[in-house]
């Protein structure tokens, strides 16, 4: 019969790369866009953006993505950890709705790293540690690329001391 780990619910102490604000600002921009774009063809069509209507829909615009731009990646950022032990992978992530993760070793079933084009352009990457969980894969977001690469050797390395299954 097997040991079971000692598994606790504890905060995590690492923070992601500092570039992880600007890259959740880069995606909220982006997320904008197409809003801006329609608010501007809707004042064109229009024929008369000063009128109240379009007056307020661009001062509810300017405080929303302004907020969501500026404020939530700091706020994201105060926010998300994640940490190893021989144990577990441990995250915690969120904004609004916070959530606290526990992943342990002998879950652990692959461990991978992804890269979108904003990801490489600041030079981060994503960790996810898929796991034998109902819950989904445990992401470990906005890694600068060598913690990344060294997170899988080590987590890696861990998983495979593990005699277990991984179910």
């Amino acid at each position: 019969m097997s040991q079971q780990p000692n598994v606790m619910m504890v905060a995590p102490a690492l923070q992601p790369s500092p570039k992880a604000k600007h890259l959740w600002a880069i995606n909220a921009a982006l997320f904008w866009i197409l809003p801006l774009i329609g608010q501007i063809v809707w004042a064109i069509v229009d024929g008369n953006a000063f009128t109240w209507p379009h007056v307020l829909v661009f001062v509810a615009f300017v405080v929303l993505a302004g907020a969501h731009i500026l404020i939530v990646p700091r706020w994201r950022f105060a926010v998300h950890r994640w940490e190893i032990s021989a144990d577990a992978v441990y995250t915690q992530t969120g904004w609004f709705n916070q959530e606290r993760r526990i992943a342990p070793i002998s879950r652990v079933q692959t461990v991978d790293t992804e890269r979108g084009p904003i990801d490489r352009m600041l030079g981060l990457s994503t960790v996810t540690v898929t796991t034998a969980s109902s819950a989904g894969a445990v992401k470990i977001t906005a890694l600068d690329q060598d913690v990344a690469d060294r997170t899988v050797t080590s987590l890696t390395e861990i998983a495979g001391r593990h005699l277990g299954d991984a179910t």
